[in-house]
């Protein structure tokens, strides 16, 4: 199994849609992290990209992400990947913490683009 999460300088981007890189942990048959690798994010904002179909294509279930707008969400659900909102931090302890079953959905959405979105319960 694969997990991705939105990345800028190996931390959780806080903006999915703006985020550097995605990080691919990659996981062994008993749940242990094989690898992780940066892909480059796509230009432009996250849910008007092709990202949700490109990361299910390589396998990827999950995704580890900070803030994201409702239309990414469902993208991403729509390809398969199970969304996680709210997550921050160090993106290796980030994979440790959901291997352990300690990451919760924020239930979290953010409306807007740029520095001033507006997010919601």
């Amino acid at each position: 199994m694969k997990i991705a999460i939105p990345t800028k300088d190996n931390q959780v981007d806080s903006h999915f849609g703006h985020c550097e890189y995605f990080s691919i942990a990659e996981l062994t048959a008993d749940n242990k992290i094989s690898s992780i690798e940066l892909m480059a994010s796509p230009q432009g904002c996250g849910c008007k990209s092709n990202i949700a179909n490109q990361l299910a294509e390589m396998g990827v279930k999950v995704m580890l992400a900070g803030n994201m707008g409702q239309g990414a969400v469902n993208k991403i659900s729509q390809a398969g990947i199970q969304v996680y909102r709210g997550c921050s931090g160090d993106v290796r302890q980030l994979v440790e913490a959901y291997l352990q079953e300690q990451v919760k959905d924020s239930g979290t959405t953010c409306a807007g683009h740029g520095e001033d979105h507006v997010c919601q319960h």
